[in-house]
Order: structure tokens, then sequence, then C-alpha cells
């Protein structure tokens, strides 16, 4: 028992004399350096300290690479004037909290706001400055006594706030973002205490899409800053117009740096583009130098497309560069009035603190003069005068501040309360926190959120404990916007559409276009009114920007390898195929019955092609064929009127009359060949045709045998044999019949089996259907006119041979010459007739059945009437008979004398009188 006490007494000792070592050991434990930081402090008599992070300069000067003396923090450079009015906002903020009663009535918040200089190590500098103090001896430990920081507004940008929430989300420490939109702040595992104000980027990069594809522009340029908020806001706006078919013509990014070499880069791949439409993803910080190229390169005729950062940026938006960027398209987030705001950023003076050098830097500024016996350097990279136009100066001033200058006079963004967007951002941020506190604090014990339904004391308090109150704030600002922080740290996205117009003033105004807001069903767009909208253009009118022009109806789009889908080249439709719509991808084909317009973008009726009655060569066919009737009828008429004579009787009337009989049905046959073929017309045609032939060649055939038996008798010496062959009269009628009843049967068959139709024929013309008539059976066809044939070839073989009768008229050469006509017309019939196509096929063969019908009316029947009507004397039974000789030297060419007597008996026999 007494060794265990003694131990105890031991290590008692043992740890008395380590704490000694440790405090003799103080001055090893310290803070490797301290921050230049400048800002704004008010801590004293405070409950509860809220930080705040601005740019209220644009950039930090370099340093050289410290040698042999001490490293400091790099100055900074450009006066921000919006930053420097936003971080007035969390003080007003801030005092208006502290002035309500409904809202932590028992406490009071103070503020350490430091400045960023829009850059990432004055950014972390000022967040680990909040985490472990300037003035505590151990590092990342804060045991000082006063008001306690519970949360961070901040850090202004995207790329600053990534910066600054990797290190307070490792203490789940507050960070409430009215600047921040970068969609990937939104993932708690990488940042899990950062919340905001303002919309997450991926439903501006969206609505940034929905307004390209609203107005039709499908080539547009890119331009991004080279942080995360450019970079991953460009990324998810080429995701979305991708899914449009809208492409990228160009993508360039802003450097973070200053170069002009590559701000030159983007200004050239500008120039060469043919885009008209140019998005602009970028702080107006960054995109200021740019914007300067642009003017200095006179750049006109572009559309921008603007980002939430610089839409309503009293940087870029000056009167020197609206003509470059007038009619200028963007999303504003959403507007608010403050009240009071406007009275407390006109209560800044330099006498009202001596100390406040930020205050002494924005007089200066603001008034392009020094301030006496200040320590305070001039601004020599920007500054903005009365006009509120920024520039760069020489650094040597000899005009000192008097004090007495007027902040009403001067017009620049800070006391621009016109468009309080992003201020009211802040605004909001610090409510967001009050709220959350108030929360916190009227937590009812046994009610709470916390194990055992505990709360928490308001002044002692976890980090962790604030942010449970955080992710469940909600409350409505003073215009009845209600403010919820969802899982992810977002709230709802809600866009004004602005666009750049110019006053009658000449001052730059943004008039709001339309609305973009977040739904519970996706999202909505609403341009109120596109004639309202200022366009970049010449005329005034929407733009176009395309790669190429669209390809109008009639064409289809042809993809190019290698390039954008956008740029294609137009290919017209090919024969039969038609397009109805702009930039159609494909073809379609016209139904068989139809044919492309020329534009080739309907589809209309083809014409139907066929040997109309009212085509000129159908009129001149149909007149023949009428002329040629009639002449038939004529000679028949003269036939009736004569049938009585020498030659008529000699020469069987009754078979001429139905050899003229047949003729008139040869020729008025023609008419079903012309005009709209019909199922009737088809069938009845060439039936009419071959059986007009077979009657025609079989009554001419009974006349060549009989004439072919007259030669063999008068050839020979008659016997008594040769004396009996002999044809009567009915014999030459029924060899007619026989071989008309078998044409008609064939014919007959023919219809029966395989009769003729009607034809749509498209085969050998694209634009015409040829209406033509289908003969059907071709083997059916060369039977019918094969038996015609046939008979044609007996009458023609028969007539030769007759030929030689001696007699003063010999019927037979002029049959023979009647049917060689017959044959010559028929054999150029046939390659004629094969090599046509359409209505000249059917004229082909029509001129066939006029020709050789006219032929055989010449040559067998006007030598008849030439000797009937204008040599009488010579229609006599001596004369026809070959009694009587004539010398008639005015005969037709086609008779010949007859110098053989035959006797009476003979030509009693062989007569063929009745």
């Amino acid at each position: 028992m007494a060794s265990l006490k003694l131990c105890l007494l031991l290590g008692l000792f043992a740890f008395f004399l380590r704490m000694l070592a440790i405090q003799g050991a103080e001055g090893t434990c310290r803070l490797l350096g301290k921050f230049d930081l400048h800002g704004y402090v008010e801590s004293e008599n405070r409950t509860l300290i809220i930080g705040g992070m601005f740019p209220i300069h644009f950039r930090s000067i370099p340093e050289k690479e410290p040698t042999s003396s001490e490293p400091v923090s790099p100055k900074c450079e450009g006066f921000n004037f919006r930053g420097f009015r936003w971080a007035k906002a969390m003080i007003h903020a801030i005092h208006e909290v502290n002035n309500r009663l409904d809202i932590l009535p028992n406490i009071t918040l103070g503020y350490h706001i430091y400045d960023t200089c829009f850059t990432t190590s004055r950014t972390v500098e000022a967040t680990l400055a909040y985490l472990t103090g300037q003035n505590e001896t151990m590092p990342n430990i804060r045991c000082s006594a006063g008001a306690p920081l519970i949360a961070v507004i901040g850090a202004g940008g995207s790329t600053l706030t990534i910066a600054s929430s990797r290190i307070l989300g490792l203490y789940y420490f507050p960070e409430v973002g009215y600047a921040s939109s970068c969609s990937v702040l939104s993932d708690k595992y990488q940042f899990p205490s950062f919340l905001r104000t303002i919309p997450n980027d991926d439903h501006q990069s969206l609505a940034m899409a929905e307004l390209v594809r609203h107005f039709g522009w499908v080539w547009i340029g890119t331009i991004a800053a080279d942080d995360d908020y450019g970079k991953y806001g460009i990324k998810y706006f080429k995701q979305n117009v991708e899914k449009y078919g809208i492409c990228i013509a160009f993508s360039e990014t802003i450097p973070k740096i200053y170069s002009r070499e590559k701000i030159l880069a983007i200004v050239d791949a500008i120039k060469e583009s043919t885009a008209n439409i140019i998005v602009v993803y970028s702080s107006d910080i960054d995109l200021s130098p740019l914007m300067e190229e642009i003017a200095h390169s006179n750049i006109t005729g572009k559309t921008w497309i603007a980002s939430e950062a610089w839409v309503t940026s009293a940087l870029i938006a000056k009167p020197e560069y609206f003509p470059f960027l007038r009619g200028t398209i963007g999303f504003g987030i959403r507007r608010g009035d403050i009240p009071g705001l406007k009275d407390f950023l006109l209560d800044v003076h330099p006498d009202n603190d001596a100390s406040d050098d930020l205050t002494i830097e924005f007089w200066q500024t603001a008034f392009n003069c020094t301030w006496p016996n200040s320590s305070v350097p001039y601004n020599t990279d920007f500054r903005t005068n009365v006009s509120g136009q920024e520039r760069g100066v020489n650094p040597v001033f000899h005009q000192l501040c008097t004090g007495k200058e007027k902040l009403e006079d001067i017009k620049n963004t800070y006391l621009d309360v016109s468009e309080l967007r992003i201020t009211y951002n802040v605004y909001k941020a610090v409510f967001t926190v009050a709220h959350a506190l108030n929360n916190l604090d009227t937590c009812v014990e046994g009610n709470g959120p916390f194990p055992k339904k505990s709360c928490a004391i308001i002044d002692d308090f976890e980090p962790w404990q604030l942010m449970y109150y955080l992710k469940n704030v909600k409350f409505t600002t003073f215009d009845n916007e209600l403010i919820k922080i969802d899982d992810n740290g977002d709230v709802y996205a809600s866009y004004d559409i602005i666009n750049w117009q110019l006053k009658e003033t000449g001052e730059i105004s943004f008039v709001k276009i339309g609305i973009y807001n977040d739904t519970k069903d996706g999202h909505e767009m609403k341009i109120y009114n596109n004639d309202s909208i200022f366009w970049n253009t010449p005329t005034l009118k929407p733009p176009r920007s395309v790669c190429t022009e669209s390809c109008q109806s009639g064409t289809r789009k042809g993809i190019q390898h290698g390039v954008p889908v956008c740029c294609f080249v137009c290919i017209p439709c090919a024969d039969g195929e038609i397009s109805n719509e702009t930039e159609a991808r494909e073809c379609f084909q016209c139904p068989d019955d139809y044919w492309p317009n020329t534009p080739k973008n309907e589809c209309v009726l083809k014409e139907v092609e066929f040997l109309a009655y009212t085509d000129a060569l159908g009129t001149t066919l149909v007149v023949l064929s009428l002329f040629g009737a009639c002449i038939v009828l004529s000679v028949t008429f003269v036939f009736r009127m004569h049938r009585n004579t020498a030659l008529m009787k000699a020469n069987d009337r009754e078979l001429s009359f139905l050899i003229q009989l047949s003729l008139v049905i040869t020729l008025l046959s023609s008419f079903f060949f012309v005009g709209k073929p019909e199922e009737w017309s088809c069938q009845i045609r060439q039936v009419i045709l071959a059986l007009g032939f077979s009657l025609c060649l079989s009554c001419i055939l009974g006349k060549t045998i009989v004439l072919l038996l007259k030669y063999r008798h008068t050839k020979f010496k008659p016997t008594e044999k040769h004396a009996h062959i002999v044809m009567q009269p009915l014999h030459q009628k029924l060899l007619v019949l026989i071989s008309v009843i078998i044409e008609v049967c064939i014919c007959t068959a023919y219809l029966a089996c395989i009769p003729p139709y009607v034809y749509k024929n498209m085969e050998f013309q694209n634009v015409k259907i040829i209406l033509e008539c289908n003969e059907g059976s071709i083997e059916f066809l060369c039977i019918m006119f094969g038996f015609d044939v046939f008979l044609a070839v007996l009458c023609f073989i028969t007539a030769f041979i007759a030929r030689k009768l001696p007699n003063n008229f010999n019927e037979a050469k002029f049959i023979t010459f009647g049917m060689l006509v017959f044959f010559i017309v028929w054999i150029s019939f046939v390659p004629a007739y094969l090599s046509t196509r359409g209505k000249f096929k059917v004229a082909v063969e029509i001129f066939a059945i006029l020709a050789s019908s006219f032929g055989l009316l010449g040559c067998i029947f006007v030598p008849k009437c030439y000797i009937i009507l204008l040599k009488p004397e010579r229609n006599t039974e001596e004369i026809i008979s070959g009694k009587a000789t004539t010398n008639d030297k005015s005969a037709p060419p086609s008779s010949a004398s007859c110098t053989t007597e035959i006797s009476n008996s003979t030509l009693s026999t062989l007569a063929l009188d009745e």
C-alpha cells in the first residue's frame, strides 16, 4: 500500500516537472508569421462574431522572392467599388439584425471582414486567421477570450470559396457563400459545411442552353475564366447544348494571370470564327482585360451571352464598351432593394476613423485625389473618377482631398443600388446566419434536435450544432422571398433575363426581358416579348449564328467527316424523293403515282401521258382517219353509181364493196387508239383492227385466186380438164367467210383467256405515267395478226403470179403493188414501234394503219375510179374483155394493153359478173 502511494507521488511529481518544462519552452511554440490583412473589425461588446471575406481589391501585387528579408503578405491593387459595397452591405445587415427585436433580442453580432484581393492566397490567409487568430501563441488553437466566431460569409468567387471551404470544412465550420455559384460546391463530401444564397451554376448553365435553343442559335463560341467558376460552368453548358444539337465553334479560356499574348489569341479566335453568339462564363474582373482588347480591335456584330457574374457589372457595362456589347443578354440572380442601404453607403468619410485605410483609399480613388498626411498609397493601376470611368493613371498626383467632396456627385458602382443582386445575396446570407442562431437560441430543452432531445447553448455551442440549424433554416425576407436551404446547401434558382439597352441619356440600362425559374417539375423560361429585345445587328433583328445555312426543303443534310455536325452540306434529293422541311436529314420517296415538283418539296401527281384527241398529233391522225374513211365512202358511192358497167361486172362487185367496208373499219379503228386508254378500248382496238384486215385480205385473196386461175387458163392450152377448174362467186364468199370466222375464233380466245388491260407504265419516264394498253398475251396477239400476215402472203403470191394476165385491165398488177405497200409499211412499223415510247408508240401504229389502208385504197381502187370517171370510153365490155384494143396514150401507167384475144366462151366462163 505504501509502495502504491509512493508511485502516485512520483507520478505527480513527474507531471509537475513536465508542465514546468513545457512552460520553459513556451517560446518554441509560436506562429510562423502574421498576415497583413485589411478589413473591418467590430467585436467589442459583441456576443457573437460573423466573419466576412470580400474582394475589395482586384488582385495582389506579386512580390519578389525573399532572400535576406522576412516574407510578407503581397500588397493589393485595383480598388473594387463593387466589393467594397458588398462589405458595407454586410455591416449594414448586421446593424439591422442588432436593431431588430424579433431576431436575437438578447444577442449582439459583431464582424471581422477581410479583403481577399480576389486571390486564392489572400483568401487562405483570411481563412487561417479566422481559425487561429493573429495574436495566438499556439497555431490552430483558439483560446483567447472575447466573442467567438460563429460563421463566415464569403469568400466571393467560386475558386476563392473552394479554397476557404476546404479548410473550414475540416472543422465543420459554417460558411455561407453569396457569390460562389460553382456546382462543385454542392458536393457535401468535399464541402460539408458550405451553404449559399446564390443558385447553383447548374441551373444557370441549363438556362443559358435553353436561351440559345430558344432563339435557334446552333453555332456558338464559348469563353470561360481560368477558374472553377468558368470551367465548371462552361462544361455543364456544353453538355446541355450538345443534347440540342448545338455546336461549339471555339472554346477559349481567359488567363487568371494577365497575359496579353493569350488575350490576343482569344481576340483572333473571335475574329476568325463565323459564330455570332459568344457565351462568356467569367467574373467581371477576369473579363475586363479581354473587353479592353475587344474595344481596341473594334469587334462588332457579335451577341454576347453573359453569366450572372458580369451581366450587371459596372466594370464591364461602360459606355465605351457598349458599341461592342450592346444587346448583350444575360442571366442575373434575383434583384432586391435593401431598405436604408443607400443612406448607409453615403455615411462614409475618412474623418470618421483615421485608421480606416480602406475608407481613405476609397475616397482617394473615388475623387481622384490624395488624402493629406495619409500613408495609404494611391492606386496606380485603376481609378474611378467622378464620371465613374475606370482607367489607368499616372502615379504622380498633385491634387489633395479636402474632405468636402460629396459622394452624391460620383456615379460609380459603389452607390449604384439599382441592380442589387450580389449585394442582396450578402444581405440574405447575414440573415440566414441570424435566423439559424435565433432558432438555436429559442430551442426548448427536451424538444431539441441533438442527442436526448437536447439543445445547444447560445453562449457555448459547437460549429456543427449551428450547421444543423443552417441546413434547416427557413424564413421570408422583407420582400416576401422565401429562403430555404436544401440538403446540398443550395437555394431555389431564380434568374432575371437581362438585355443591355441604351437610355436616351446615354446610360446603359439593364432591361428585364424574361425570367427563368426552377420548378418542381423541372424548369421554366419565359421571354416576355421578343420585340422588346435590343439586338446587336444592323437590322435590329435577332442574329443568326450557323456554321452552314439551313438546308431548305428539297435538300437533305450531308454530314462531313472531321467537322462538327452543325457544319454540313446540303445535298439535293434524288429523283423521286422530296423533303418538305428545313434541316431534313433524309429525303423520302414519293408514292408510285406521284413525282416531286421542281423544288422537290412536294409530291405531285405525275403527268399522265397518252395520245389525246386534243394533242396536235392525235388531232392530225384522227383527221386523216376521217379523211380516209370519207375517200373510201366516196369510192363506194362511185362504184355504186357505176355498178352495172363492164369494169364493175368484171371484178366481182360484192368483194369490192366488202374490201371498201373493211378499209373503213381499219381506218376508223384508229379512233380506239386515240384518247385515254380504257379497259374496253384496250380490248377491242386490236381485235377490230385484226378483223378489219382479215376481212380485207380474205376478199383480196378471193380476187387473186380467180385472177390466178385466169392466168393459168390463158398461159397453157386449155383442155377439158383445165376448163372445169373455175371458182364460182359463191366459193369466193365462202373463202371470205371462213377466213373471218377463223379470225373471230382467235380473237374470242384472246379476249377470253388473257385480254388486254390498261397499264400505267412508269419504267421509262420518272416524271410521267405513260397510260397505255398492255396487250396481255403476246402469243395470242401474234397468232391473231399472224393469220392476217398469212392471208397477205397468199394474196401477194397469187397476185404476183397473175400479174401477167393478158387483159386490158389486169387487177392483179394493182393488187401486187398494194400488197408491196402493205408489207413495206408493216415491216417498217415493227422497229419503229419497238423503239418508241408513250403516245408516239401509239401514233406509229396508227400511222401504219393509215399508211397500209391508204396504200390498199390507192393501188386497188384508184385505177378503177380513173377509168370510171375519167375514161368512160374504156369502160366497155369489148375493151375490158379484150375483144378490142386501145391505143389511149393517156391510160394510167399501171394499165396495159391486152394484145391477146379471149374468146367469148372463155370470158363467159371466167367472167366475174353476176
